[in-house]
Order: C-alpha cells, then sequence, then structure tokens
C-alpha cells in the first residue's frame, strides 16, 4: 500500500429506510447532491467526493444482506467545527449523545446517532 493513502478508501452505512437517511445526512451536512450507485440489488446514495482528493469517500446503503443499527463501526465526517453540524442533528432526527469534546492534540469530537440507529462521529480540529 502506499504510505501516501488514507488506510480508509471507502464506508457505507447500512440504513433501513433510505429517503429518511438521505433527509438526515442532507441537513445535517447541507447535502446537495448524491450520486446515485443503485443497482438491482440494493439502493446506495454515495456522498459528494471528489476524485483522488484526500479523504475517504462513502455512501448509504440500504441492502437485503445488511440491516441498519448500533454496531462495531463508527464512521468520523470531517467537519471544520463539529459543533456546527452537531447543532443540526436533533433538528433532522437524529440524537446527540456526546457533545462537542475534546481528543487532545488530534482535534475535537460529537457523538451522534443517526435516523438509522448508526453511531457516528464528527470530528474537527477546532
Amino acid at each position: 500500500m502506499d504510505k501516501r493513502a488514507n488506510i480508509v478508501g471507502w464506508f457505507e452505512i447500512y440504513v433501513d429506510d433510505i429517503d429518511r437517511a438521505k433527509t438526515f445526512y442532507e441537513t445535517v451536512f447541507q447535502i446537495k447532491e448524491w450520486n446515485d450507485l443503485s443497482n438491482e440489488q440494493l439502493k446506495m446514495f454515495a456522498f459528494p467526493w471528489v476524485e483522488n482528493a484526500p479523504f475517504a469517500a462513502g455512501a448509504i446503503v440500504k441492502a437485503d444482506f445488511a440491516k441498519a443499527g448500533v454496531g462495531g463501526t463508527i464512521v468520523y465526517f470531517n467537519c471544520i467545527d463539529c459543533a456546527e453540524e452537531e447543532s443540526r442533528v436533533e433538528l433532522a432526527g437524529g440524537v446527540v449523545t456526546q457533545s462537542k469534546f475534546s481528543i487532545g492534540e488530534f482535534g475535537f469530537v460529537s457523538m451522534v446517532i443517526d435516523t438509522e440507529g448508526n453511531t457516528i462521529g464528527l470530528h474537527s480540529k477546532d
């Protein structure tokens, strides 16, 4: 593996209600357009991304082979100030489980639960 590459190359957040999940992420992260990668086996909407840019790309996915909910994977979304995105979570139907807190030299994190029961992290340097 190229030592300059990010170790996370893609992520998927499994959902039970794709429209409800899209509305949640659109509201919290102010997403205007999705990349529809759906096929006959699953509904998949990728978050906006720029090819070969830093940070990982990913999608919300509705599939028969995976269920939404609390699990062992937490995706951390990069933010300029995670308190800003945190302030929109409850309005979008989610729950803030841990308001913005310091993680020392690595910045700050907020922990939230989306409308599908997935725990996600919001990360910022400030």
